[in-house]
C-alpha cells in the first residue's frame, strides 16, 4: 500500500546515516517479495526434497515515512522475523527490503544497525551502566563527545517522562519494569534514527503501565514522526497504535494490510474477521480520541470555599455532581447534591465518589472502559498540569458512534455496525457496578 492509498501524508524522509540540520527525520520502508525459510534440521533440507515452510512468505508492503505500522498476528506467524529482517538480525532467503530506495542487504551491518532504533520486550539495558550511560550507548559508538551525550540523554529522559536529575545516575535494577521500558525507548532514539523497530515492547508490564507507555509513545510520535514498525499479538494494541496494520496468519503470510479503519470495516478473510473478534464496533472507538468531543462544563468548587445555593441548583444537568478541586486546581473527587450545605466550607473528605482522569489523547475505547467502572460515569479531562478542561460521558461516546466522521477519518459506520455497537454498549453497561 502506498502513502496515498493509506490516506496519510508521508513525513520527511532521508537515507539512513544522512541528516538535515542534524535531524534524521523518517524513512520509507518497502518489503519486495521477501521470504525467509529455515531448514527443518541444522544439517539438511526436507527429506522429500521440497523447500521447508517459510517463516515469512512473499511479503510485499510499503510503510510510508513517519508512520507507525503494527505487525500483528498469532504466535509463530512471522511478524518478529519480518521486523528483524529490516536491521538484518535475520537475513531474508529471497526478496529485498528497501529503506528510502536503498537495499539494506547492501549496507554494512554495523552502520545499518546504528541508524535504526531497536526496542525489545525485556529492554536489555546494560546492568553495569547508569541510566544516562545506557541512553548514550549509540552516541558513544558514533563518537559523540561526552557533554553532547549527556545533554542528549537528559533531553530524552525528560521526553519519556523520567526526570533526568532523579534517574540519570541510577542503575537499571533500581527502576520498575515500566521505567526500564521508557529508558529502552529513550536509548533507541538517542542517535535520532529515522526508523524505530519495537518487538512486543510493552508485553512484559501490567495493563495499567502498558496503557501509560502506549500513550507516551503516541505523544512522542506526534513530535518526532519517526517510521515505527511495532510487533504485537494484541489486536487492540495494534488498532490503537497503528497508522497501518499488517495482519499475519500461520505460515508467514500477510492476510491483510491497511489502516485500522479499513481492517475493522472490511476484514479481508474469515481468519482476519476471527482474529479481530466480534466486538468490531467497540474496537472502532480506539480510532477516536477525547479531543474530538465537545467537552461538557463541570460545576466545580475548591477546598475551603463555602458552598452556595447556586452550586446546588447547577447540579441538574447531564452530570449531577460537583467536582471538588484542591487549592492548585487539581481534581480530588465528586460531591453529591445532597451533601452540599450552603454556607459550609468544602473539605477534601467530602469527595465521596471518583471517576477517571483523562487527557485529550485518550482513546474513546479506553475512556469508555474506565467510565463504565467508575462511581460517576463522567470522565474528567485534564491538561498536562492536571487542570480541568471539561467532562466526557458514556452517552457522548455512544452518540459519536452514530455520527459520520470528519473528512479523512474512518469511513461512516454502517447501520449494521451502529446496531452492533449499541448492543455491545448495552451489554457492557449491564455489567457495570
Amino acid at each position: 500500500m502506498t502513502a496515498e492509498e493509506a490516506g496519510r501524508t508521508p513525513g520527511t524522509s532521508g537515507l539512513i546515516g544522512t541528516s538535515a540540520r542534524g535531524a534524521r527525520g523518517a524513512a520509507e520502508v518497502v518489503y519486495e517479495h521477501v521470504t525467509k525459510r529455515y531448514d527443518r534440521s541444522p544439517t539438511r533440507k526436507s527429506s522429500i526434497g521440497s523447500e521447508p515452510p517459510g517463516a515469512v512468505n512473499d511479503l510485499s508492503m510499503t510503510i510510508p515515512a513517519g508512520r507507525i505500522c503494527v505487525l500483528v498476528g498469532p504466535s509463530g506467524c512471522g511478524k518478529t522475523t519480518s521486523l528483524k529482517m529490516v536491521n538484518r538480525l535475520v537475513e531474508p532467503t529471497a526478496g529485498r527490503i528497501l529503506v528510502d530506495g536503498t537495499d539494506v542487504g547492501l549496507r554494512e551491518v554495523a552502520d545499518l544497525r546504528r541508524g535504526i532504533g531497536y526496542v525489545i520486550q525485556h529492554v536489555g539495558l546494560f546492568p553495569h551502566l547508569t541510566i544516562g550511560e545506557n541512553v548514550g550507548t549509540v552516541p558513544r559508538l558514533l563518537g559523540w563527545p561526552e557533554g553532547r551525550r549527556r545533554e542528549r540523554a537528559n533531553e530524552l529522559l525528560a521526553m519519556v517522562g523520567l526526570e533526568p536529575a532523579q534517574y540519570s545516575g541510577r542503575y537499571p535494577t533500581q527502576l520498575s519494569g515500566g521505567e526500564r521500558q521508557r529508558v529502552g525507548v529513550a536509548r533507541a532514539l538517542a542517535a535520532d534514527p529515522p526508523i524505530l523497530l519495537m518487538d512486543e515492547p510493552f508485553g512484559a508490564v501490567d495493563p495499567i503501565v502498558r496503557e501509560h507507555l502506549q500513550n507516551e509513545l503516541l505523544r512522542i510520535q506526534e513530535t518526532l514522526a519517526k517510521t515505527i514498525l511495532f510487533v504485537t499479538h494484541d489486536i487492540d494494541e495494534a488498532i490503537k497504535m497503528g497508522d497501518l496494520v499488517a495482519v499475519f496468519e500461520a505460515g508467514g503470510r500477510l492476510a491483510q494490510f491497511g489502516t485500522p479503519a479499513e481492517i475493522l470495516s472490511n476484514p479481508a478473510s474469515e481468519f482476519v474477521a476471527r482474529f479481530i473478534g466480534t466486538d468490531r464496533a467497540l474496537k472502532r472507538l480506539s480510532l477516536r480520541r477525547v479531543v474530538e468531543l465537545a467537552l461538557l462544563p463541570a460545576v466545580v468548587a475548591w477546598v475551603g470555599q463555602k458552598a452556595t445555593e447556586e452550586q446546588r441548583a447547577a447540579l441538574g444537568g447531564a452530570v449531577p455532581w460537583l467536582l471538588l478541586l484542591d487549592p492548585s486546581g487539581r481534581p480530588i473527587g465528586w460531591i453529591g447534591r445532597d451533601a452540599i450545605r450552603p454556607g459550609t466550607p468544602y473539605a477534601a473528605g467530602m469527595a465521596s465518589a471518583v471517576s477517571p482522569f483523562l487527557n485529550r489523547r485518550t482513546t474513546l475505547k479506553d475512556a469508555l472502559s474506565l467510565l463504565l467502572d467508575a462511581d460517576v460515569q463522567a470522565g474528567v479531562v485534564v491538561d498536562r498540569r492536571s487542570q480541568v478542561l471539561g467532562l466526557v460521558t458514556v452517552d457522548q461516546i455512544a452518540d459519536l458512534l452514530r455520527e459520520p466522521p470528519a473528512p479523512g477519518r474512518a469511513p461512516k459506520a454502517t447501520a449494521e455496525l451502529v446496531e452492533q455497537a449499541a448492543a455491545e454498549l448495552a451489554i457492557a453497561a449491564e455489567g457495570a457496578p
